[in-house]
Order: structure tokens, then sequence, then C-alpha cells
């Protein structure tokens, strides 16, 4: 989730197991805490670019992480808070708003290793957007009327606020697959697997991915809340087999790469259709009906013992936000 939905999510939690003559400051404590667990966004190997993808929500957004995390975001907020807090109960306000980062994470579209070091699953429930204004500006009000006037009813209201959006979310991504599985199914597809995410912004509009004989198929779903789902047919492209068509480079950097790239894209990857010596991951795309991915590798047979880059491909010009308006508003 982005940083501000964090810190309001955080902030809710460490109110919710504070005294009404402390919520104030809880309320900054664990609006802080939240936050924090995307610190590691900002590490970094500047010789292997890939380590920064497999970092961020890993190890910090682990549930195992929560007591250490806390313990940090304690020891930084004591200078700020000290003549307001004990230290015991400015853990325990850290502890309720980091605790809340991973979980949160997890219910997005990006995926978050909660299991870390255990399992390196990345858990993704794709229920809400990474950012999704609704949810955040209900947030900031219950939240910050609640802070400001310091009635824990509104506190609780804003985690029935999240819990709405959240049960939603999942109503609609039902919807959304089952609509996807039909459209599989009608086409006489066999789909090996099967991937249905919200697009930004909005739990209205999806994007649905699978995977049926070496090739992955896209979809816009618009799952209408007082309509049926309006499918549009996407693009569709060769799966990229490593093996295939790099396998010759094995034990090379060149190659480890690509199958770490194929773990954080769970095995869908692509060759951008525009940039042939990119490989992208195909679950993501500024349209839900487009195989231009979001992100990528870009690959030099030339030099293999060199890490891959990793590129951007974010092109918000008018054509795209037209057709995707389009879709969102069943045009």
């Amino acid at each position: 989730m982005d940083p501000l939905t964090h810190g309001l999510i955080g902030s809710a939690a460490a109110q919710s197991v504070s005294d009404k003559e402390k919520m104030r400051p809880a309320a900054f404590a664990g609006f802080v805490a939240a936050m924090m667990a995307d610190l590691d966004y900002y590490i970094h190997l500047p010789s292997d670019p890939l380590f920064n993808i497999e970092i961020h929500r890993q190890f910090t957004h682990s549930l195992i992480f929560i007591p250490v995390g806390a313990l940090i975001a304690a020891a930084v907020l004591w200078w700020f808070l000290r003549k307001h807090l004990t230290f015991k109960q400015l853990y325990l306000f850290s502890f309720a708003g980091y605790a809340t980062a991973g979980i949160s994470d997890a219910f997005t579209s990006y995926g978050t290793q909660l299991l870390w070091p255990f399992l390196d699953t990345r858990f993704a429930w794709n229920l809400v957007s990474v950012v999704d204004p609704l949810l955040t500006t209900g947030l900031i009000v219950l939240v910050g009327i609640g802070v400001w006037k310091q009635k824990k009813p509104l506190i609780y209201g804003a985690w029935a606020w999240y819990a709405l959006i959240l049960f939603f979310g999942y109503i609609q991504h039902e919807r959304a697959h089952s609509a996807l599985e039909y459209s599989a199914e009608q086409r006489g597809h066999h789909a090996e697997a099967m991937v249905v995410k919200p697009t930004i912004g909005n739990q209205v509009l999806w994007r649905g991915n699978y995977i049926h004989d070496g090739r992955v198929f896209t979809f816009g779903l618009r799952a209408g809340p007082f309509s049926q789902v309006k499918v549009y047919e996407g693009e569709s492209t060769e799966l990229m087999d490593i093996d295939e068509d790099f396998g010759h480079y094995q034990n090379t950097t060149l190659y480890d790469d690509l199958r770490r790239f194929e773990r954080l894209s769970e095995g869908y990857l692509i060759r951008h259709p525009e940039k042939p010596h990119v490989i992208g991951d195909g679950r993501y795309s500024m349209l839900p009906t487009s195989l231009i991915p979001l992100w990528g590798v870009e690959t030099d047979t030339t030099d293999t013992d060199r890490h891959l880059p990793f590129l951007y491909f974010r092109d918000a010009g008018e054509e795209v936000r037209t057709k995707f308006l389009d879709m969102l508003l069943g045009n």
C-alpha cells in the first residue's frame, strides 16, 4: 500500500490499544511504525538491480520480524515521545502499528513474504490496489477526526471501513475470477495458471491473466457493482521459456538473473512486444488488455557475467488514460 494508507492503518491499530488520554501520541507512534517497514525500498546493491526487487516486502514485512521492527521504531520514536510515553507504552504502540504493515501489503496485488525465512512465497490476495483513493479517504476522515476528538468509536469505524473495502474487494475479485474462467472455457482453453488483480485506484476494473498451451492471455474485467461482469478481450503472446532461449548460458549471471526474475514473476515471463531484448512480467501493464509489461529485465548476451538491468515502462499518456477510463466506465 502507499505510505499514507499504511500510516493511517498503523495509527488506528495503535489507538485501538491505547487509553483515551494517550490516543494522540499513540496515533503518531503507530503511524510512523507502520511506514517504517517500507524502508526496505531503499536497500540497494548498485551492481545487482534485482536485489532491491527481491528484498522489497521481504524480511521487514515478515511476521517473525514484527517484534524487531517494532523495537527499531520505538527506539527512533523515543527521542520524540519520551515526554509523553514510557518506553513500554511506546513499544506497544509501535508493535501494533508495525504489525499491520505486512498484512496490509498482502491484501494488495504485489506480493509479500509474510513467512520469510521459512517460505519465500509472496502472498498476494489481490483484494485492493496498491493505491486506492476510496480506502484512503475514508481512513483520513475517520482516523483524523478520531485523533482530533480523541473518540475511540471513530477508530473502530475506521476498522469497519477497512474491513468493508476488503470484503467488497473479495466479492469483486471472485466475480472477475469467475468471468475469466468462463471466458477461458468459452475459448476451449485449459488454464494452467490464472491470476486476477485490481487495476490502479479502483475495485471495478480488474486485469485477468491465464496461461494456456504455452501462451499468456490477458483480459480486462469490469465488475460493475450493479451489472454483470463485462469482459474486454486483450492480447496474447508466447510464454518465454528460459531453457529454450537461454539454456546454453547456464552457469552465467545472465541465466541466474533470468531464473530469479522468473520466480518474482511467478512464471509469467514474456518478451516486450517492442523491445525484443527485454523480458517482462506479464501480470502487470498500464492497461488490463495490454501485454506491454510495466517492468522487466534487459538481456545482453555479449556480457553474460553482468547483472541484468531492471527497467520500468510506465506510459500514462492521453491514449492510455482514455482507453483505461473507457473500460472503467464500461464504454
